[in-house]
């Protein structure tokens, strides 16, 4: 299995602990400028989980990681039309603290938890 996944876990929990903080700013469905700044991070997770090798997903079954590329997808390639507010939102509570576990399973297991000093 290639060694060279770790950067692309952290990846995830840094676009995640930016996500955190946008929510932290304010309301997502009544800021166009938090939804954007939501999306570009829903994004940068979604490509960097596509970089993780398919054994390391297979141990967390309970994520939907074809659901993410496709989310992804959505993202990059909706152009014209937007994205439901409510449904990103959705997302962020719904989808990413178990992701965000996962990640840190993952590291834990590889010597790294990505929680950094203090974490």
């Amino acid at each position: 299995m290639s060694k060279d996944w770790p950067p692309y876990a952290l990846h995830v929990l840094d676009a995640i602990g930016k996500i955190d903080r946008i929510q932290q700013r304010g309301d997502l469905t009544q800021d166009e400028v938090l939804h954007d700044a939501t999306l570009r991070n829903l994004q940068t997770l979604s490509e960097a989980t596509q970089r993780l090798p398919d054994a390391l997903k297979a141990q967390h079954p309970g994520i939907p990681w074809a659901q993410i590329s496709g989310f992804r997808n959505i993202l990059v390639h909706n152009h014209l039309g937007r994205i439901d507010a409510l449904t990103v939102l959705s997302v962020v509570q719904q989808h990413l603290p178990p992701l965000a576990q996962a990640m840190h399973d993952l590291l834990a297991g590889h010597g790294q938890d990505g929680r950094g000093p203090g974490g």
